[in-house]
């Protein structure tokens, strides 16, 4: 856990809870691993995490592996597909799926606009 003075027990588990994400961020989603890794009832976890971050765990967990693969994605010589597994996606469609609720654009929408920046910047 990221060292800070929690006085409120509630905020040290959501930050528990970021981190776990953070460090299984490519692994599957599962809120019985999380609430065993960090002792804590998982439901309660689910509404506390809801009720300080105004997110779902399950949002946060997938926000992570589309902050991981934008940066995949600015690198031509991995391919869209590439970069959905290497950030724990089985299924590109999903991946796909996903980074557009997240991100509001597609993986091929998002790398063509990094282009066009990196083409525009010059």
């Amino acid at each position: 856990m990221k060292r800070a003075d929690f006085r409120d027990p509630g905020e040290a588990l959501v930050q528990a809870a970021r981190d776990y994400i953070e460090t299984h961020n490519t692994e599957k989603f599962s809120l019985q691993a999380m609430s065993d890794a960090l002792f804590v009832n998982g439901s309660y976890l689910l509404r506390l995490f809801k009720a300080r971050t105004g997110s779902t765990l399950l949002s946060y967990h997938n926000a992570v592996r589309c902050d991981r693969a934008k940066a995949l994605l600015a690198r031509p010589d991995m391919s869209i597909s590439e970069a959905g597994e290497a950030v724990g996606f089985v299924s590109s469609s999903h991946f796909s799926h996903v980074f557009k609720k997240t991100v509001g654009m597609t993986p091929t929408e998002y790398r063509n606009s990094m282009i066009k920046e990196v083409s525009d910047a010059e």
